[in-house]
């Protein structure tokens, strides 16, 4: 007897009517994706919505795991998303990019551990431990990135992360989507 198991996982900010744009080399954010209502009375200039949506799928006998399939990806919620248009500079608009890029690479950290691991038995344990850590490196690491740079004013630190998360983008090619 097998015994098949789907789960889906989303992370931040999605709903279910949502629009979503996928993470694609070829394309970059422009302002005209991002179509949510700004906050009223912030001092934030934008936001990027983004998230990683996670599913897998198993076979199994009662004994032991079969086979299994995974998907993971990056994607842009563009109705979550905003910006305040009389103060959006190319800069802001670079940085929001970035959230988006960042997003991206660790999509692919994630495929990187799901390959990485010998799943047991306990696959939906050990698929909800990576997910978890995933998600809690995602958000440590987006909120790094808005204080280092002071969300975007500081030019210099602004373009280190840039190179950085483009060589770990490239370093982790194999696991794009």
């Amino acid at each position: 007897m097998y015994k098949f198991l789907i789960a889906t996982f989303l992370i931040f900010f999605i709903s279910k009517d949502s629009s979503t744009l996928s993470w694609n080399h070829d394309y970059r954010l422009e302002w005209s994706d991002f179509k949510g209502v700004p906050t009223q009375g912030t001092t934030t200039v934008a936001v990027t919505a983004s998230g990683i949506s996670f599913s897998f799928s198993i076979r199994t006998t009662n004994t032991r795991l079969l086979n299994y399939n995974y998907s993971v990806k990056a994607h842009f919620y563009p109705e979550q998303s905003w910006y305040i248009k009389e103060r959006a500079t190319s800069n802001v608009l670079n940085h929001e990019r970035l959230h988006f890029d960042i997003t991206e690479l660790f999509a692919r950290k994630f495929r990187q551990r799901i390959e990485s691991t010998n799943f047991t038995m306990d696959i939906n344990a050990q698929m909800e431990a990576i997910h978890k850590e995933i998600q809690e490196e995602l958000k440590a690491t987006q909120h790094r990135y808005d204080a280092e740079t002071s969300n975007s004013q500081d030019i210099q630190i602004q373009n280190d992360w840039q190179t950085k998360v483009i060589l770990q983008l490239n370093e982790l090619a194999h696991y794009s989507s």
